[in-house]
């Protein structure tokens, strides 16, 4: 009887473990279903916002057409007539007129400059990239003495470092480098003789590629600001520009899977990283 009413005991126990056991596991099935429910509730939420993304970026498209045709004519005018009068009716206005019609047809040209420049950002994004192999170094070169006569009288000179071959599409990539390069040519503008840099470093098993100028460099400590648009470290005045170049250069390395960052010191140069995928 002694072993018997052990046995029972045991048995006891036994169950009770085993309705413990169901009753957390009923818990665990209740926290899946809620956690099954909030899932679902999610992807309704996120399935609405793509939609309404989908919306505000078809918007934005209409709105970037209304503005590259609906702006740029009355803007075309404005410039190409106040040339006109600058080149036939300068005889007849006095500096002061002069120098207000200057300004207007500059202001002008910039204006279309912007509009250009915003329409090709928001472009990127639905652009399709074609992958490529890409000689970095022919770019580079390429690009370098496309952009020279921009800067006529000053001396600038391009010191290409180690340049492995790249995998990317090769019109997004070279407007890279034509932004990066006209960069630090700009801002090398104060030195006598202007420096640029550019070359590749292995870091973690990736190719970081830099343009490297002896410029007038930046204050690290508005760094985050450098590759937002419209975002402006340098004073207009003393360097041209529509704030848009390197917001365009940071949405063509992240379509491409990489990142972009900048280093500088004030008027000591500045120095800027992209990561692109390899080549052969």
């Amino acid at each position: 009887m002694r072993d018997r009413s052990k046995t029972k005991d045991e048995l006891v126990r036994e169950l009770v473990r085993l309705r413990g056991r169901i009753k957390k596991l009923k818990a665990v099935e209740t926290r899946h279903k809620e956690a099954e429910e909030k899932i679902r509730k999610l992807n309704q939420d996120l399935e609405r916002r793509t939609v309404e993304l989908e919306a505000a970026n078809k918007e934005l498209e209409a709105f970037t057409y209304s503005v590259s045709h609906d702006l740029r004519a009355p803007l075309v005018a404005i410039g190409g007539f106040s040339r006109l009068i600058l080149e036939k009716c300068a005889d007849h206005l006095d500096a002061k007129g002069q120098h207000f019609l200057e300004i207007i047809h500059s202001n002008s040209e910039r204006m279309l400059q912007l509009i250009d420049d915003l329409i090709a950002f928001s472009h990127l994004e639905h652009q399709e990239i074609k992958a490529l192999d890409i000689n970095m170094e022919e770019l580079a070169k390429s690009v370098f003495e496309a952009l020279k006569p921009l800067h006529p009288g000053r001396p600038l000179t391009l010191t290409l470092k180690k340049l492995p071959v790249a995998r990317g599409d090769p019109g997004m990539i070279r407007q890279v480098l034509v932004n990066l390069l006209s960069n630090a040519m700009k801002f090398t503008r104060p030195q006598e003789d202007g420096s640029v840099e550019m070359g590749c470093l292995v870091h973690e098993n990736r190719r970081v590629y830099y343009v490297k100028d002896n410029g007038v460099g930046f204050d690290m400590r508005h760094a985050d600001r450098l590759f937002s648009v419209f975002q402006r470290l340098h004073d207009p005045q003393d360097f041209e520009g529509t704030g848009i170049g390197l917001a365009i250069v940071q949405r063509i390395i992240d379509r491409h899977g990489g990142w972009v960052w900048a280093e500088g010191k004030v008027n000591e140069g500045a120095t800027f990283y992209f990561t692109l995928p390899g080549g052969p």
